[in-house]
């Protein structure tokens, strides 16, 4: 559990604050409708469907599944009241959430973040069925077990919450492992006692344990794991690898009780942003895996969107192998990330300039995809290259992976070539970046606010001097998510967010904003009918847009205006016509427009004569939309058609 996100958060505006209650309290659980839209929403990084989450919790797999559980605040943006979330998954790469997993009030203690195994052995004796029970562990200051007998979907507690350990000083985030070696289980608990460092207890039955040693390490701090890993690929010679929240690890030996290892300083699994707040923060490995693999999954703090906040990295498989002579972890996207792939374009065999690159991806635009590639450079020789990604037409770009030969860094990190060859492949989402450089030696992630404007999703390969592409390789990337928007309409053109908040709601696109609120669709046209129910829910005005600009500073709207009671039409610096009505809140208007030329034509809940009739040449043409303004309305049913 992250002390950096809890003071984040609390740092924060005090906004969709929750507290725990009673079960009767709130619904936990369906979340609110969503088709997984949101801006930079990922649209194959996990996030939930509402709320917040953190530190990835207890992630395994049984009979079939992929279990992922994850610290989640589904009531507000914040974090707060942590509960356990649940997602489960076929494949490692489509997750679908499931109802809350631990909860405040029907399970004791704070739930803050642990891990879990599969007891399929029934060691614990806690069988009750056909299932192996899953076995959980949570709590601060004190290890508390939850167990499942319905395959990890709900929960019961373990001896009346009673802890099963209790480390000395502030303690949390218990990881279970198996060691098969002495034939136990073994239980890391971080805590600060004496400073930072991890205790280590053993257990046959996963229930009861008994202290075995501590770890004493600065580095060390919050959501340690623990995991043996072949090196080289060869079972015969595992080796431990122990890590902390931040993605620092050191290599050892575990003879059953203690931990040990000769590196006096750690490594780093990821090197993006690793903190709370950052890019990459509290992963942990996956259990009972049906095949050899290490797989592992951190969240990434710095993303947000109008209805939910954090998501999690894409799934990464862990190798042990032998660099300059001492064990690393490397890190590439799990194989499972195929059965994303839409389309390919490769190019192969040629040696570009600064014109030639910056030509070779013309015309490729996406804003979720995935790129291969690798250059031929001699060692401390060479220029600058990269991929500058979401390129505007005016050139400005939203973000840059930069290859530096000469100093044989890849975005400042010491990645030097092998063999006189460098390898780079990106993960692009619309609020992600992981970037893998030379097979996994380098893993970087990073959240990246896209630009959720139409015309900037193009992608341009640059370089400072003339370098060798020996291939390139695009995938265009699928989304993980099966919902559909609740907003029926008829445009066909992509819905972004200009300014406000807009989420799918039950019955329509719910809007909401403190001024001016536009939801724009890339579809436009000169002379149209356009319509659309609109319901004000608060505040002062719900509209249809049209003949807009991309960012909105151009439009025509028109309105039902409860402050002024009235329909109005009007653009920026003029209020056109109005016409009187008493608008109610709650009710929904049929707004119909009927722009032809000059003439622009309002008409009321299927009216045939219209209430507004008037003239103005400002705008001849422009892209549809939705507004609110000073309030939030629910909006459906949009249409455009021909005139006449």
């Amino acid at each position: 559990m992250s002390v950096l996100a809890v003071s984040a958060g609390l740092a924060a505006v005090a906004v969709h604050g929750a507290s725990a209650g009673t079960p009767q309290d709130y619904p936990e659980f369906p979340y609110p409708v969503t088709n997984y839209q949101e801006d930079n929403r990922g649209q194959y990084h996990f996030s939930a469907r509402g709320g917040w989450i953190n530190d990835v919790n207890a992630p395994l797999f049984h009979d079939g599944v992929y279990h992922l559980y994850y610290q989640h605040n589904p009531h507000g943006l914040r974090w707060d009241t942590m509960h356990w979330g649940h997602a489960t998954s076929t494949d490692l790469v489509h997750w679908q959430q499931k109802p809350i997993a631990l909860e405040p009030g029907v399970h004791p203690g704070n739930l803050w973040s642990g891990g879990g195994v599969v007891d399929t052995g029934n060691v614990s004796g806690l069988k009750d069925g056909d299932q192996d029970p899953i076995v959980v562990y949570s709590g601060t200051d004190g290890v508390t077990v939850f167990y499942s007998t319905d395959g990890g979907y709900t929960f019961k507690t373990y001896g009346g919450g009673r802890p099963v350990v209790v480390p000395q000083g502030t303690s949390r985030d218990p990881k279970v492992f198996r060691d098969e070696a002495s034939g136990r289980w073994g239980m890391v608990v971080w805590s600060d006692h004496g400073g930072n460092g991890v205790d280590f207890y053993t257990s046959t039955d996963l229930l009861h344990w008994t202290f075995a040693s501590r770890y004493q390490a600065g580095w060390l701090f919050e959501c340690p794991d623990m995991v043996a890993m072949p090196l080289n690929g060869d079972p015969s010679k595992p080796r431990w690898v122990l890590s902390d929240a931040s993605g620092e690890y050191v290599v050892g030996t575990f003879d059953g009780t203690r931990f040990s290892t000769d590196w006096t300083q750690p490594r780093r699994f990821n090197h993006g942003q690793n903190s709370g707040d950052g890019s990459y923060y509290a992963g942990l490995t996956f259990t009972n895996l049906p095949d050899d693999r290490i797989v592992s999954m951190a969240w990434q703090p710095g993303n947000a969107g109008t209805i939910w906040t954090g998501n999690l990295t894409f799934p990464v498989e862990m190798r042990l192998v032998t660099v300059d002579g001492e064990p690393r972890v490397l890190s590439t996207p799990i194989a499972e990330i195929d059965r994303l792939r839409t389309s390919t374009r490769t190019w192969t065999g040629r040696t570009l300039d600064t014109a030639s690159a910056r030509a070779l991806l013309d015309g490729v635009e996406a804003d979720t995809y995935e790129i291969k590639a690798e250059f031929r450079i001699p060692r401390g020789t060479g220029p600058r290259f990269g991929f500058r990604l979401g390129v505007g037409q005016d050139g400005w770009y939203d973000h840059e992976v930069t290859y530096d030969a000469a100093a044989g860094t890849l975005d400042g990190v010491p990645m030097p070539p092998i063999d006189e060859r460098v390898t780079l492949r990106l993960l692009v989402d619309r609020g992600q970046v992981e970037i893998f450089g030379n097979n996994g030696r380098l893993y970087r992630s990073l959240n990246v606010n896209f630009d959720s404007l139409p015309g900037g999703d193009a992608v341009e390969l640059f370089t400072g001097g003339r370098v060798r592409l020996e291939r390139l390789t695009f995938h265009g990337l699928g989304s993980i998510w099966g919902g559909e928007s609740t907003l029926v309409d008829n445009l066909g053109g992509q819905w972004y967010t200009d300014s406000g908040v807009w989420s799918d709601a039950t019955g329509g696109k719910k809007g909401t904003g403190g001024g001016d609120a536009f939801y724009l669709n890339t579809r436009g046209g000169d002379d149209f009918t356009y319509e659309a129910d609109v319901r004000l829910d608060s505040g002062v005005a719900a509209a249809v847009t049209f003949r807009a600009n991309r960012d909105a500073t151009r439009h025509y709207t028109a309105n039902v205006d409860a402050l002024a009671r009235v329909v109005k039409l009007w653009r920026p610096g003029r209020d056109i016509a109005t016409y009187p009505l008493d608008v109610q809140i709650g009710r929904t208007y049929h707004l119909k427009v009927v722009a032809e030329g000059p003439r622009l034509r309002v008409y009321l809940d299927g009216g045939t004569t219209p209430v507004i009739d008037a003239t103005d040449d400002t705008i001849p043409s422009g892209q549809f939309g939705l507004n609110v303004y000073n309030g939030t309305a629910l909006i459906q049913n949009v249409r455009v058609g021909p005139v006449g």
